[in-house]
């Protein structure tokens, strides 16, 4: 089976292992982007409709993996209205695009629809998002079922993987705190589950695979990793991975910032039970990822 799929947010951390494993399996594989063009990409601004609408008819892709989206908390704090153009209002569109050509659609979504708690979550807990990216993530999962109920979300939580710019991850920057000589605080407050992108990659394969095999699969999916750390936890991870010596001492309190859920893990089970999982240990992938920056 080799189904053609495009991939919007295809130059983007999760976007470039998207492509890369979609590509390994001989699949025909259309990236889109819009502020970092790259080769064998193609340059879209998913907030005009009309130049969503000129390509989606003349690629007419069988699936459409959604994955770009504003996704820093703080940013959508101080530019909500704009985001939601992108987040909220570009899904539901794409989504009615999809449907009109036949396509099936999965909408990348995050953890932070959920308040952080009353972990784990399943995927049909009630949803309480804490601050403005979770909102219109949220409302981006409400726009694209909306204009196509057979539509597929998948939630995860917080990503790292090889990065282009050692900020390009909320995880990967913490390396530049482990390597200060100077003390740091590191929060050792919210507990996270941090996934490598190639592992959400290839969930995103076995998903499309399972859809491909079995049409009537619709709805929320859901993927954490399966260690429970800290910020404090992933770079003394870092730190040990590298046998660095560090600085870093842990902050009890809450990043700042936007507010964050304390713990927001998500259930697993509905892509288990098809049987879907991917999770390399965290040390060993980080060490990978982060070798060219030590």
């Amino acid at each position: 089976m080799s189904p053609k799929v495009l991939v919007t947010g295809a130059s983007g951390l999760l976007g470039r292992a998207i492509m890369r494993i979609f590509r390994e399996a001989g699949w025909e594989t259309v990236g889109l982007a819009y502020s970092r063009v790259g080769p064998g990409l193609v340059k879209c601004d998913l907030t005009k409709p009309e130049e969503v609408k000129s390509l989606i008819e003349k690629e007419k892709p069988e699936f459409i993996v959604h994955a770009a989206a504003e996704r820093a908390p703080d940013a959508v704090e101080n530019r909500y209205d704009e985001v939601c153009k992108l987040n909220v209002n570009a899904s539901g569109q794409l989504a009615a695009l999809a449907k009109s050509v036949g396509a099936r659609m999965i909408y990348v979504s995050t953890d932070y629809v959920f308040d952080g708690t009353s972990p784990p979550y399943k995927s049909t807990d009630p949803t309480n998002p804490l601050n403005k990216y979770g909102i219109t993530k949220l409302e981006g999962e409400k726009a694209v079922v909306a204009a196509n109920p057979r539509a597929c979300i998948l939630r995860i939580p917080i990503l790292y993987g090889k990065v282009e710019t050692i900020d390009e991850s909320a995880v990967t920057c913490l390396l530049k705190l482990v390597k200060s000589p100077e003390e740091k605080q590191v929060s050792h407050y919210e507990r996270r589950y941090p996934c490598l992108v190639d592992d959400i990659a290839r969930i995103l394969r076995d998903l499309v695979l399972q859809i491909m095999k079995d049409d009537s699969i619709t709805g929320i999916f859901q993927w954490s990793g399966k260690q429970r750390l800290t910020k404090y936890d992933m770079a003394v991870a870092m730190a040990h991975a590298f046998s660095l010596k560090h600085n870093i001492k842990p902050d009890p309190n809450p990043v700042p910032g936007a507010q964050r859920p304390f713990d927001a893990e998500l259930d697993r089970s509905r892509l288990e039970n098809l049987g879907i999982s991917h999770h390399m240990d965290f040390e060993t992938a980080i060490k990978e990822c982060l070798s060219e920056w030590v």
